[in-house]
């Protein structure tokens, strides 16, 4: 990534690091249940950038938020509640440091020992954060000698830890960072066409942005899930009582003759599932033309012969960016369309002909289900980031690291 320092400049940039003070801000909005974090992916995607800093001789001290406690010290939203779980994947002790700035900060960086880590408290206890407030920033900025970013995730908030500290010191993408950047220019930025996306989801509403942004960058459009039932009503097709946005369907009109000037193509099922009830293996569910959709049936997944077909789409595209599931994949049989246009993406990534970038929370899930995650060329694990992201939008935490 031209545009970016990443920690492949520190020697050039900062000499030696030994004994410097790194700022990592990271990702340990962690999910918890009875007190106990369940899921420490975002932990293991910093692990890399945080053990090599530490190995360079850097003390370490993490930067990073926790729930929504609005500004105010709230014991249940403390970042020492995902301390056990950092140490485990890290496979060292770390520091709980209770304060973010000031000389209770100062006091630790002198306890520590070069390569040792620290956590911080809770970023967003402090208003100063969220307001991105200088002083804020700075107070922060004081103990450290250097900042890397390594949570794309928080990379769209124009918050203290994310943008401010950025502007106050030599500045890095961390590893995990760094890997985001690069396989999202691959993906939309500089792909290599033919280039596909996969847009699912219920509500055309949520991704409008997102799809007025790729009809002009990619070739071909692939619109499933609820929200595929509007782009239908708008072509005058009678949807039931299917899950659809019939006030916005001059907006999927218009998405749609825009993406006629833009020389994409949108597809929109044409054999779709359907049942009378949304419950798993429902007796009315059967699968029809949408022409043939009755007046008490809701459209609940995308026909094979669709999914077939589109399949053959994905194998003419050099490039595949995804969000969001083809139908109601968390309920069988609604998941067979998410699972078998998953797989046929899959298996075109594991043989190099397609590189292929999906992300959000959905997403991931329904290619976790559908038991290919590990084959796609990289899987965001962002949410609100990597959807911005596909809206066009600058990253304000990203652009905070552009040299």
């Amino acid at each position: 990534m031209s545009n970016f320092r990443t920690l492949d400049d520190l020697g050039t940039v900062l000499g030696d690091v030994t004994g410097k003070v790194a700022l990592v801000r990271v990702d340990l909005n962690l999910p918890m249940d009875g007190g106990s974090v369940t899921d420490t992916t975002r932990v293991q995607a910093s692990a890399p950038t945080i053990l090599e800093l530490a190995d360079a001789g850097a003390k370490v001290l993490l930067l990073a938020h926790f729930g929504r406690p609005k500004g105010e010290r709230n014991s249940t939203m403390s970042v020492s509640m995902t301390l056990d779980a950092v140490e485990d994947v890290l496979g060292r002790e770390v520091m709980f440091i209770p304060e973010v700035q000031g000389p209770v900060v100062e006091q630790s960086i002198g306890i520590l020992r070069n390569g040792d880590i620290g956590l911080l408290e809770n970023t967003r206890f402090w208003p100063g954060e969220e307001a991105n407030d200088e002083e804020f920033a700075r107070g922060i900025a004081a103990n450290g000698d250097f900042y890397v970013n390594d949570a794309f995730s928080a990379a769209h908030r124009a918050h203290a830890s994310t943008e401010g500290i950025a502007k106050l010191l030599p500045s890095f993408a961390g590893r995990a960072m760094e890997k985001e950047l690069t396989a999202l220019e691959a993906a939309l930025d500089k792909p290599e066409p033919p280039v596909a996306a996969v847009v699912g989801g219920a509500k055309v509403s949520s991704k409008l942005a997102v799809l007025e942004n790729l009809v002009g960058k990619v070739q071909h459009l692939i619109i499933g899930g609820g929200m595929a039932n509007t782009f239908l009503a708008a072509r005058g097709v009678d949807v039931g009582k299917s899950l659809c946005e019939h006030d916005l369907t001059d907006t999927a009109n218009a998405i749609m003759d825009k993406a006629d000037h833009a020389g994409c193509t949108v597809h929109l099922p044409y054999d779709v599932v359907v049942a009378k009830e949304f419950a798993a293996n429902p007796p009315s569910v059967r699968t029809c033309n949408v022409h043939e959709v009755a007046a008490d049936e809701m459209i609940l997944d995308v026909g094979p012969q669709a999914v077939e077909a589109l399949g053959d789409v994905l194998k003419t595209c050099k490039t595949l960016v995804w969000n969001g599931p083809m139908g109601a994949f968390e309920t069988e049989p609604f998941d067979e369309a998410t699972v078998a246009l998953a797989k046929t993406a899959a298996a075109l990534s594991k043989a190099d002909s397609l590189i292929s970038v999906a992300g959000g929370g959905d997403t991931v899930a329904a290619l976790n289900h559908a038991g290919v995650a590990g084959d796609f060329s990289y899987i965001s694990t962002a949410g609100g980031a990597f959807l911005e992201w596909m809206e066009g939008r600058e990253l304000p935490g990203v652009a905070a690291l552009k040299s």
